[in-house]
């Protein structure tokens, strides 16, 4: 189930590893006490699904020089 949730949120994110750094500032952010952290993971990939977590990110990786 988890791995659905990743891969819609891919489609937002420019690379794998912008999306594990934002999802685990984003764990770490939305946490609530006495839940567990795994609901928390869930719920913030369900919110990369939706919309573009880190627009300014995304810019910045796509003008880098090679």
């Amino acid at each position: 189930m988890r791995s659905e949730l990743v891969f819609g949120a891919i489609q937002h994110v420019a690379n794998r590893y912008l999306l594990v750094r934002a999802a685990a500032k984003a764990v770490r952010a939305f946490h609530k006490p006495n839940t567990r952290v795994a609901e928390t993971a869930n719920d913030v990939l369900v919110r990369f699904g939706t919309k573009d977590p880190c627009p300014v990110w995304t810019v910045q990786a796509a003008n880098v020089p090679r």
